[in-house]
């Protein structure tokens, strides 16, 4: 009798020990698997900083194109701020889409609101692009937008 219980009591430190066991082992697994996404998000948007600093660059580039006569010289800064483009795009940025879209606060930044024969809400013009770095915002688009007749012509 003493034999059968002292069984017991091991056969139950046994069961409670391999519980824990699992239990740990399920709880490293997901510690590895959170180290590993941590890991690769950081990866993937380690570069977000520098690339918000070339924006406002390439921003540039674009004032100096719509003041800059056509010629040689600036068809060769051009393929240079294309080149860059193509860079950044590669690295995951992309450009949010504004032009005649409906006005999202997610994406686009409201700067003014202009009467418009365009529905109520919709991007009349886009006076800073906007990016996202994979899926995440980097820069909203900074918008004109319409608004209803009648009222002031800018707000």
């Amino acid at each position: 009798m003493k034999e059968k219980n002292e069984l017991e009591q091991l056969q139950s430190k046994i069961e409670e020990y391999t519980n824990h066991l699992q239990r740990l082992q399920a709880e490293f697994d997901n510690f590895r698997k959170r180290t590993e996404k941590e890991k690769q998000d950081f990866t993937k948007y380690a570069k977000e900083e520098f690339i918000l600093n070339l924006l406002s660059i390439i921003d540039n580039f674009e004032l100096a194109f719509k003041q800059a006569e056509d010629n040689e010289f600036t068809k060769g800064i051009k393929l240079i701020h294309e080149q860059l483009l193509n860079l950044l795009k590669k690295e995951g940025l992309t450009k949010i889409e504004c032009k005649n879209k409906k006005f999202n606060p997610e994406e686009h930044e409201a700067i003014t609101k202009e009467q418009h024969e365009s529905e109520e809400g919709t991007i009349i013009e886009e006076l800073q692009k906007g990016y996202k770095l994979h899926d995440r915002l980097l820069r909203p688009a900074k918008v004109k937008i319409s608004k209803k007749s009648g009222g002031k012509k800018n707000e």
